[in-house]
């Protein structure tokens, strides 16, 4: 199922948490109050928000801590266990809102990208008839001149080749690459093989549901 975000962050997807207003009379303890509760994640989230901002600041003394900033936030509630699942759901949630926002500027980059790669087909096309219909008027042009724009040319000199496979061994230029075979590698470290310069690491992945 999926989660709904508080309406601090303002994320791109999923919508934000519209919280019902209390019809009641706010009772002497706010503790007890959903509504009060729903404020107090957002503005937790708004201050991890403004932390996580900061781990982009330009010098690394200002990531450092806004690092430090976070971690003490969290290390401060270590005998509350109540508190710390809080920050740490909020922490959560600012995750989430980011991954989500990485996720949809990545998306708009592709757009982006192949709308540039059509702008550019486009132009190349029109340049390539423009300069062919100039050139079949005036064979022996090099430069043409317009009101607000002027057509150059210069000549250079490239290797075409047709049919790789019929040149002469002297021709071509060998490239050899190598790269480790991990593979390989892994399942010797695992039988008790010893490979300087190669150990089997174990790691541990977390991901956030």
């Amino acid at each position: 199922m999926p989660r709904s975000t508080p309406a601090a962050l303002a994320p791109i997807t999923p919508k934000a948490v519209a919280l019902p207003a209390p019809t009641a009379p706010v009772p002497a303890t706010p503790s007890s109050s959903l509504w009060h509760l729903g404020i107090e994640a957002q503005e937790l989230t708004s201050r991890i928000a403004r932390l996580a901002d900061q781990l982009e600041a330009d010098e690394p003394e200002q990531q450092q801590a806004a690092i430090k900033a976070l971690e003490d936030a969290l290390l401060v509630e270590e005998g509350n266990r109540e508190a710390l699942a809080r920050k740490a759901d909020a922490t959560c949630w600012v995750i989430d809102h980011l991954r989500a926002q990485g996720s949809y500027r990545q998306q708009q980059a592709k757009r982006l990208v192949e709308l540039a790669k059509c702008d550019q087909r486009r132009a190349d096309a029109l340049e390539n008839t423009l300069v062919f219909v100039l050139t079949r008027l005036q064979p022996s042009a090099t430069r043409f001149s317009f009101p607000h724009h002027e057509l150059t040319s210069r000549r250079s000199e490239a290797v075409e080749i047709s049919a790789e496979e019929e040149l002469a061994p002297e021709w071509l230029r060998i490239t050899t690459a190598t790269t480790p075979d991990k593979g390989a590698i892994k399942a010797a470290l695992k039988a008790g093989q010893q490979i300087p310069g190669a150990q089997l690491v174990s790691r541990r992945s977390w991901s956030i549901h």
